[in-house]
């Protein structure tokens, strides 16, 4: 289970740490999204563990436990920044929104993986950060939970591909929707899969 001794480390609660991460980088379609998130002390869920880790109606749950009782930010890059950027880029540009958009100063930003968004805040990369730190898992959360009602939400103008389930990842299920379908404006057409099918390389 992840922990706050990271945060301790640097100071947490007298100093204000933000756990960053994201959701979305490795689909086929749609947005990529970022989250924030600091942590007030007296109100942290006792289960709060990573995205991956929690069935999807717990992360509902802590879902709006976070959102409730702590500060939140979220960022989003489109399809078309992921397109012209490139998806880490876009995933970069999506965190630092995220971060500006949360309604508190921040001390310190603790990011899940090994690359430095090139945040204006002192920053620390932690691999598999999701597992080890609370403030990145409940920004996991934030991140996945936010992706996820998106995703749904466009399943409804485009329902061939059942992205309310697959949430665009590249499945048989999503494979075989765009052989009979093709690909639609939320498609990634800079991901190699789009990109050949629209016989752009």
């Amino acid at each position: 289970m992840p922990n706050l001794l990271i945060e301790e480390d640097f100071g947490w609660p007298y100093k204000s740490i933000a756990g960053v991460d994201e959701a979305g980088r490795g689909p086929w379609a749609g947005p990529v999204v970022s989250a924030a998130v600091v942590l007030d002390k007296k109100n942290i869920p006792s289960d709060l563990d990573d995205s991956k880790k929690v069935s999807e109606k717990r992360r509902q749950s802590l879902y709006s436990s976070i959102y409730d009782s702590h500060f939140v930010g979220v960022g989003i890059s489109s399809i078309e920044e992921i397109d012209n950027l490139n998806i880490l880029q876009a995933t970069f540009l999506s965190m630092k929104r995220a971060l500006n958009n949360l309604d508190c100063s921040v001390d310190v930003v603790l990011v899940d993986g090994n690359l430095n968004p090139g945040f204006d805040h002192h920053t620390e990369c932690i691999v598999k950060g999701d597992s080890i730190s609370l403030s990145i898992a409940a920004a996991s959360i934030i991140a996945k939970v936010t992706r996820d009602n998106l995703m749904s939400k466009i399943d409804n103008e485009f329902p061939n591909y059942n992205w309310k389930k697959n949430k665009g990842y590249g499945t048989k299920e999503h494979r075989n929707a765009l052989e009979i379908y093709g690909p639609c404006k939320y498609h990634r057409k800079s991901f190699s899969p789009i990109n050949k099918m629209l016989g752009l390389n």
